[in-house]
């Protein structure tokens, strides 16, 4: 399906929630075409592979805003969708800012702290802000969670919103996404009890070391779930402690026992039983095999749109 097919996005963005909305767009059959300043988007040096597997099958033109934002105002007036990632107010002083996109056009901002707060900051500043981290801290979480599911996925449900209303009305829509509010809306559901069930409260919902040095997660939750996984391991008596007061005990108590076998044995033990167990896989287990993407190089795709502009 490419519900988005003969959709132009003009991605301004550069680094990861931006480029990531668009790759999404791109994956829903959308034209993307991204302006990049004549050094080209930071990741091409600081993470070529990451920029790679963000840009590739995306079109990519150089225009140096700073100096004439003539050739990004021409893909603007062509847009259906404009992403950019500017502090507030730099867009517009560059003059690519919303009031310079057709008033047809999806124009979506995704900030740091939302419209009018221009302070820096980065993912981590950002789930820190929104409570995100208070469970885990120190320890940094494995992803970028709100560049890519506050930032960049919260941009493309209300841009995919903001054209389905189009559809209706015929008139675009300015959209400004905060990542740190979104952040805060994917933890709000704790507000009212902040018990850290699913962030290691709770024995039965945790991540155990294996003979080998690898990892087993367990997430049995459900009574039947833990009741079962205590009788493969050989210790019954431990599903009557699931809800007891002492987790800590009951946790250390599995941990000797997970200790005992690799990760491969006990993955064996519980295949096709419902105990919700599993590995800690990586990436390379993870992902299936696939020729590492291949970007456009920086300005592949100027001169062909300068043609097809001037037609």
């Amino acid at each position: 399906m490419e519900p988005l097919r003969d959709l132009l996005v003009v991605d301004l963005t550069r680094y990861l929630p931006g480029p990531f909305a668009s790759r999404e767009l791109l994956r829903l059959g959308a034209r993307v075409v991204c302006v990049e300043p004549p050094g080209g988007d930071p990741t091409r040096t600081l993470a070529p592979a990451w920029h790679a597997a963000l840009c590739a099958g995306k079109e990519s033109v150089v225009c140096d805003l700073k100096e004439s934002a003539e050739l990004a105002r021409a893909l603007l007036a062509r847009a259906d969708v404009v992403l950019e990632g500017f502090r507030p107010g730099v867009a517009e002083r560059l003059g690519v800012g919303p009031l310079d996109a057709p008033e047809t056009a999806v124009y979506c901002s995704i900030t740091g702290f939302g419209e009018g707060d221009g302070r820096a900051g980065h993912d981590l500043n950002y789930l820190g802000w929104a409570g995100m981290l208070a469970d885990t801290a120190p320890a940094l979480p494995p992803m970028p969670i709100a560049d890519l599911a506050a930032g960049a996925l919260g941009a493309v449900t209300e841009i995919l919103a903001a054209l389905l209303d189009r559809m209706r009305t015929g008139r675009g829509a300015r959209l400004v996404v905060s990542m740190t509010d979104n952040a805060r809306r994917l933890v709000s559901y704790r507000q009212h009890d902040d018990r850290a069930l699913l962030t290691g409260a709770l024995a039965c919902y945790r991540i155990y070391m294996t003979a080998d040095g690898r990892h087993l997660t367990v997430g049995a939750l459900e009574p039947k779930f833990f009741t079962r996984l205590c009788e493969l391991i050989g210790r019954p008596e431990l599903a009557a402690r699931q809800g007891d007061t002492a987790q800590e005990a009951l946790a250390a108590e599995l941990a000797a026992v997970f200790a005992r076998r690799p990760l491969a044995e006990w993955l064996e033990l519980f295949d096709g039983e419902d105990v919700c167990a599993g590995p800690v896989a990586t990436l390379a287990e993870a992902l299936p095999p696939s020729e590492p993407p291949v970007a456009p190089s920086l300005g592949e795709h100027t001169e062909a749109w300068r043609a097809e502009l001037a037609r």
